[in-house]
């Protein structure tokens, strides 16, 4: 059994198999997820997982270059986007609007969708290298 880091089997393969610049997404219950990226779907009710913890574990897991957010966030939901912007410290965060974000989940290997009903609380991350 694993000792440490990610349990849930597909997101700790998922992240596993990422490479250099490849992107996941950490999102709330209601992002539309495109047919063809894989859904990894931790929702269980309301709140639960918060897209903050999931997020948390999935930094804690893998090292990341940049992401991307929808900046409709920052204005309706201030608190989330001041914690995540905290949490990503040193890594690059670019705004787009939710609709081309909605387009650039697209690319993604995943989808990882948690139980958060907050409004836009979502984020694309690159995948960095540790070397």
């Amino acid at each position: 059994m694993k000792k440490r880091g990610i349990l849930q089997h597909e997101l700790s393969q998922t992240i596993a198999m990422l490479g250099h610049t490849d992107s996941i997404v950490i999102a709330d219950a209601g992002l539309p997820i495109p047919p063809a990226v894989k859904r990894i779907d931790l929702a269980v009710t309301s709140g639960i997982p918060k897209f903050i913890d999931v997020l948390r574990a999935v930094l804690d897991d893998t090292r990341i270059e940049r992401a991307i957010i929808a900046r409709e966030m920052r204005e309706t939901s201030p608190h989330l986007h001041r914690e995540l912007v905290t949490l990503l410290g040193s890594i690059p965060i670019e705004e787009v609007s939710h609709e081309e974000f909605k387009t650039q989940t697209q690319k993604a290997r995943a989808i990882v969708r948690t139980g958060e009903f907050t409004p836009y609380a979502n984020i694309i991350l690159f995948s960095g290298v540790v070397f």
